[in-house]
């Protein structure tokens, strides 16, 4: 779930984990009580400081995705189904401006993309 995480990204580290729990609950990978890595396992496998695990799991405890448990850890916490949706298509806007972003840096036009998805999108449903 967490790999990718990228330390030169302009996005804070904090902001990419975040993002990627978020992302795991809103499409079920991750499911209600289930449990987060602990702080110091995340840091240690992503090689960052603790405070940045910390600072991720407490945002994401002030958007109510997890709870915080003192001494025995971090828990997904029970979405509304209505929520669930919510997030997850605000997931995929945030895919797609990720998608658009890299292919302008790229150089891919929107026309060029669009056959890419077209082709793709096609060749899943066949």
């Amino acid at each position: 779930m967490f790999h990718g995480i990228d330390p030169r990204s302009p996005i804070p580290l904090y902001v990419q984990i975040a993002e990627r729990v978020r992302l795991a609950i809103a499409t079920g990978t991750l499911g209600s009580a289930a449990p987060l890595p602990s702080v110091r396992q995340l840091a240690a496998e992503l090689r960052i400081n603790p405070a940045t695990v910390i600072q991720a799991y407490r945002d994401l405890e002030a958007q109510g995705f997890v709870e915080i448990r003192h001494g025995a850890g971090t828990f997904v916490r029970e979405l509304a189904p209505g929520r669930r949706a919510r997030e997850r298509s605000q997931q995929a806007v945030a895919l797609v401006r990720k998608l658009l972003a890299e292919a302008r840096r790229s150089g891919v036009s929107l026309a060029e993309l669009q056959r890419a998805l077209e082709t793709e999108l096609g060749a899943k449903t066949t």
